[in-house]
This record gives C-alpha cells, structure tokens and sequence, in this order.
C-alpha cells in the first residue's frame, strides 16, 4: 500500500498522497464503486487515469469514507456526506486528497519546462523577470500554477480566470508557505496555501484564512 506521504494540516485537516505503484487490477480489490463511477472508469481511456481514480479511493478509505459518501455539484466539486470538505487531485504516478471542516483545495503537477510558454496566461509573467535561473523559475510557477488550481477548485465558480481574478502572495521557493486571493465579482476570499516538492511534482493545498 504505497501511501507516500500524510500531512496534518491541523487537527481538523489531514493531506494524503499516494504514489501510484499498482495494476488497476490491485487498486481495485477491496474498492465498491457506484455504477456511476464505474461507469466513469470503464469510459476512460488512459490506465493512469483509471489507478489514479481508483487510488483516491484508497486515500478516502484511510478516512473511513467510500466511493458512496462521495458527490459533485453541478460545477463539478467534490463532496462529501456529512459535514467534512474534500478535494481530490492526481497527476501522472502521483493522487492526492485534503479532507478538512472548512473549504479547501488541493493539487499536484509535474515540474515540466513547458509551463514557462503557458505561464502568461495564469500569472502576470514580468513578476518573474528578476528570477535568472530557468529550473527555479519553473519551480516558483509550477508552485504558482498549483496555488492558483487550488484556489480555483475551492471557490468553484464559473468564470473565474486563473490570470484575473485569482492573486498569490510573492514567496521564495524555500517558504513553503503563501497567501492568496480570489476576486471575483462582488466576492473577495483569502486563503493560506501551503507547498511541497517531491520526485520532480509540486503539491500545493490551500485552506480559507480564519484570520
């Protein structure tokens, strides 16, 4: 059972990443799915998608929750029954959940040089100009990128440009720790966003600031 790595949060929030190891054949035993979500798995294409799928049910097991406690709103977040929030993420070998009493959002990406050509249409890119090493500058925008995935995943609301609306505090690499915030409409939320790096991946979680 490759559980990579548990983060507590706080007492009320917990982060779980699974590094994806397994056939889904393996990942699945053990696992009751909806005929929703099987319907859904039997659909997809990719055989990472459908372990990664089936990883995050893992991670919510070691909660005590099933592929029952868990729905979506009609903007596509996940819930779950009960008083709890979740977020869910997976990128290539790597699934990740953050189940907390408050809002949150979570996600992982791979560290690729290609988010250096997209990186301005999600941040303001002359912020970044002082910054003369090619793999740091990847490094802070994956990390900004994440953030900003985060925040959007919390909010969830239709409309809402990752360039735009949706500002993150300026950090160095080695905080592990920002603040950011989405403005969209007549609603302004601030959230604390934490960070890591691991095997060339960024995970970033982002709670709402009780500040």
């Amino acid at each position: 059972m490759p559980l990579y790595k548990t983060i507590t949060v706080n007492p009320h929030t917990k982060v779980f990443i699974w590094k994806i190891e397994e056939s889904f054949e393996a990942l699945s035993e053990g696992i009751q799915l909806t005929q929703n979500c099987a319907n859904r798995v039997n659909n997809m294409k990719s055989d990472l998608h459908r372990r990664g799928f089936m990883s995050i049910r893992h991670l919510m097991a070691l909660e005590g929750y099933t592929d029952q406690d868990l729905y979506y709103d009609e903007n596509g977040k996940p819930h779950l029954t009960g008083d709890k929030h979740i977020s869910i993420t997976h990128s290539f070998n790597f699934a990740a959940i953050i189940i907390s009493d408050i809002e949150v959002g979570i996600d992982i990406e791979k560290q690729r040089n290609k988010i250096l050509k997209i990186a301005h249409k999600f941040t303001p890119i002359e912020e970044y100009r002082t910054i003369a090493n090619e793999d740091a500058l990847m490094r802070k925008l994956t990390i900004v990128w994440c953030a900003k995935e985060s925040l959007y995943k919390s909010f969830a609301e239709k409309g809402v440009s990752f360039l735009e609306h949706i500002y993150v505090e300026d950090f160095r690499l080695d905080d592990t720790k920002t603040t950011a915030t989405v403005t969209y409409e007549d609603k302004e939320q601030t959230y604390d966003v934490d960070f890591l790096e691991f095997e060339e991946f960024t995970c970033a979680y982002a709670l709402i600031s009780e500040k």
